[in-house]
């Protein structure tokens, strides 16, 4: 079987992220909304791998996408909050790009 790698880069994605927030001092909005965005990509990937058809798939796929600028975005906020310093910032920044790519 050949590997998904779209499911695991979101895992680790979602993983990165929740391991991001155990380590910053940001408001519990902030951090539940950038944890539940990411952990919405990764659940959406594994979901879409039993879509009960191909618009199913595809639609799941569409979600992910938009769930990767919305964390994107609470990222952006973290950083100009400086919650999060740049380099930080543009690694994880760089990992969604990647993915969402």
């Amino acid at each position: 079987m050949s590997k998904n790698y779209l499911l695991i880069y979101s895992e680790q994605l979602a993983t990165e992220i929740e391991l991001l927030c155990q380590n910053i001092k940001a408001p519990s909005n902030t951090l539940f909304q950038i944890r539940k965005s990411s952990s919405s990509i990764y659940a959406n990937m594994r979901e879409a791998n039993y879509g009960q058809s191909k618009s199913d798939m595809i639609s799941k796929f569409e979600i992910a996408l938009k769930e990767c600028s919305e964390t994107e975005g609470w990222l952006k906020l973290l950083f100009k909050t400086n919650a999060l310093d740049e380099e930080s910032f543009k690694s994880h920044r760089g990992f969604v790009e990647t993915y969402s790519n």
